[in-house]
């Protein structure tokens, strides 16, 4: 099979990698890809959001299977664009991405299908918001609608503090059409944990259990990142846990979209914190999670194509997923800076070192070639991932791992997979 991915980060990188263990694959491109990808695969430089490019693309390339990494596609309606030519893609159609693309749509739809999550309202203007937070327990958690790719969502300590984040999404408008509204919830105390699940619109099969750290600095301390390291499996998910996310969460959501006409066929990612009631959802989103993919993908035992398609083509209950008993760590390696503003063009040395140790996967997230060499591209640059059988040498052989690799401004988080051990 010819397949094409969409994305340029290190989810897609680690999708690129699973793909190409697949005996039905023959030849796989990625749009627009990087360097580290480029290795595994033949890279095209199309946008994610050039949707009529990718079409072309595909048609013209006979692509027999495309696999979208990224939510912005998935918001633009690449799965429509591509199902309209009669093209297989992997993902949720336009209108079942809403459950990520719109903050007051997914939690309407929690509320209407009895599935838990924070209290909150959606507010259109800056004098009913203000009135809202004034008589509000703090802290509270206020979002912009839309994709704010990753910033949308903030905490807010204090009424001024508060007042400050409506007025700069409602008025301001600093996330452009994503903040026309914004919601307005409580903040929930306890341990987030992403529970990922291949869905086909009626059958849902769970995968292995992850756990992201989205802090930038150790102790969970300094701004939200995209993600700086995951461990897989995560230990706060217990058996009796793990059957009310399943039973209260995923069955009602997927059950739920199709009842509304959104029927639900990709992956779709639940970002759960757990309470002392026990597991809320904190968001959806419509795709593989970064950096999850990274500790969750290298665990797969089951051919990816086959589960791909067989999500596609509404057969899921047919298919057996088989999982590693083992465990994955991964930690994420960015730039001096980010998540604010970074530096590119960094030489990254040390890679040729870790190419070939036992066990070890270096995704590239934010990568390029540059006369010959491989540079930083993007604020998070590289994702290494170790798997073994136990948690603590797993940990130990990534950070091994990551100690060979450097690059001018590079930092990373030392305590990844660390709360697995209290």
């Amino acid at each position: 099979m010819k397949i094409l991915v969409v994305g340029s980060g290190g989810r897609e990188h680690s999708i690129v990698y699973k793909l190409s263990k697949s005996s039905r694959t023959k030849k796989i491109y990625c749009a627009p890809g990087n360097a580290g990808i480029s290795e595994i695969a033949e890279c095209v430089n199309i946008k994610v959001d050039d949707i009529n490019s990718l079409v072309k693309f595909a048609k013209e390339n006979k692509i027999d299977l495309t696999v979208v990494g990224p939510e912005l596609p998935l918001s633009l309606g690449i799965v429509d664009a591509f199902e309209k030519e009669g093209l297989l893609i992997f993902g949720p159609s336009q209108e079942a991405s809403l459950l990520e693309t719109s903050k007051s749509f997914a939690k309407d739809f929690m509320r209407r299908f009895k599935i838990p999550t924070a209290n909150y309202e959606v507010f259109y203007e800056k004098g009913e918001a203000v009135k809202y937070v004034k008589k509000s327990k703090f802290p509270v958690v206020i979002k912009a609608d839309g994709l704010a790719a990753g910033k949308g969502v903030i905490i807010a300590k204090t009424i001024e503090e508060a007042n400050n984040v409506i007025e700069e999404i409602l008025v301001k408008r600093v996330f452009g059409n994503a903040g026309s509204k914004i919601v307005i919830e409580e903040f929930l105390e306890g341990e987030e944990v992403t529970f990922l699940a291949f869905v086909d619109g009626k059958t849902f099969i769970p995968m292995v259990s992850s756990q992201d750290h989205k802090r930038v600095f150790d102790n969970d301390e300094g701004p939200n990142t995209g993600g700086m390291g995951a461990y897989s499996p995560a230990r706060i998910l217990r058996k009796d846990i793990e059957n009310d996310i399943i039973n209260k969460i995923l069955f009602p959501t997927v059950f739920g979209m199709s009842s509304l006409g959104k029927k639900y066929k990709g992956v779709l990612y639940l970002g759960l914190i757990i309470t002392k009631e026990g597991p809320k959802v904190l968001e959806y989103n419509c795709r593989f999670g970064d950096p999850e993919t990274q500790v969750v993908l290298p665990r797969l035992k089951t051919d990816l194509v086959d589960i791909a398609i067989a999500t596609i083509e509404e057969r899921l209950n047919n298919i057996n997923v088989i999982w590693e008993e083992n465990f994955s760590v991964c930690v994420v390696l960015a730039s001096k800076g980010y998540p604010g503003e970074y530096e590119k063009g960094k030489e990254i040395k040390g890679l040729d070192e870790v190419k070939n140790l036992k066990d070890i996967f270096v995704f590239h997230a934010g990568t390029a070639k540059k006369n010959g060499k491989i540079v930083t591209n993007g604020g998070r640059v590289l994702g290494v991932t170790a798997i073994g059988n136990d948690l603590r040498q797993t940990v130990d052989k990534v950070y091994s791992a990551v100690s060979k690799i450097h690059f001018e401004g590079m930092h990373y988080r030392r305590d990844i997979a660390k709360r697995a051990f209290k």
